[in-house]
């Protein structure tokens, strides 16, 4: 059992926490008082006020929060998580983030002579409700090999990828890769119905070969149902997308598809689908076509 502490409890935190909580003494922050409160009541351990109060004397702190600058706030300044981490202490990162601010915080931890691993997931609100998420990383390999037992809480696989960033710059494979699989995914659906054949049969056929995937298994019949209610919102998949852009003109890689897809999701947006999942592809293809 380690000490530890868990900053932000959002729909993927707050379960992660949770399976951590099972091994270790936790004590979690949340901007949100109530919800570090119904988490403490829930399943034990405590909270605090601070993110630096968080972490006094954990061994392990791990962050899940929005987009860089939140990462920032919980790590820096007079009431960040890095303010009061002891030396030897391990900060791991589950925020999908930009690889220049993991290198930026990477740097300031080791300089104070802690740790630093970034380590975005995979596998939505569903995967870390189960503890199935999968886990890519970078960092030092001392440091992952040191967070990996504590991570496996909640996932199905946690694999180091390369120094710091680079964990960052596979979860951009990820995205980019799905982008154009549930742009592909919502062009068939949507062409079957206009085609005047029965969507569910035709996913019967195709899913178990080629063309399946793990999108089309766990989407088609919500979308075939106009259903958007769950799984990862738009407005998150266009602030990872925007990093994937970035990223791309930095180091001369074409993302012409990723680029394509996320005007797609700008659409999604006008519509007044910020908070639908990302398979609402579809529906705008259905609009617009």
């Amino acid at each position: 059992m380690a000490k530890c502490a868990f900053l932000g409890l959002g729909v993927m935190g707050y379960p992660m926490a949770g399976h951590m909580a099972a091994g270790h003494e936790v004590t979690v922050y949340n901007r949100s008082t109530a919800k570090a409160e119904k988490w403490v009541a829930e399943h034990g351990g405590a909270m605090a006020a601070t993110p630096r109060e968080a972490v006094a004397g954990a061994e392990f702190v791990m962050a899940c929060v929005g987009n860089d600058d939140d990462l920032r706030s919980v790590c820096l300044g007079e009431d960040g998580a890095f303010a009061g981490m002891g030396e030897g202490a391990l900060f791991v990162d589950h925020t999908t983030v930009s690889s220049m601010v993991t290198l930026e915080l990477y740097a300031i931890a080791k300089e104070q002579g802690a740790g630093f691993v970034d380590a975005p997931v995979s596998g939505g609100q569903a995967g870390a409700e189960t503890g199935q998420l999968v886990v890519m990383c970078g960092g030092d390999q001392a440091d992952y090999d040191r967070a990996a037992p504590v991570i496996d809480a909640y996932a199905k696989l946690c694999k180091r990828i390369g120094d710091s960033g680079a964990g960052q710059k596979c979860k951009m494979v990820n995205q980019i890769c799905i982008a154009g699989l549930v742009q592909g995914l919502s062009e068939g659906l949507a062409f079957a119905e206009k085609a005047g054949i029965d969507g569910r049969a035709v996913v019967d056929v195709i899913g178990g070969g080629a063309a399946g995937s793990w999108q089309m298994v766990n989407r088609y019949e919500t979308m075939l149902d106009d259903q958007f209610e769950h799984g990862f919102a738009v407005d998150w998949m266009r602030k990872d997308l925007a990093i994937c852009l970035a990223t791309g003109e930095e180091i001369g890689a074409a993302l012409p598809v990723t680029a394509l897809v996320d005007q797609f999701y700008k659409d999604v947006q006008q519509m007044g689908g910020g908070r639908w999942d990302t398979s609402s592809l579809v529906k705008r293809l259905k609009a617009f076509g």
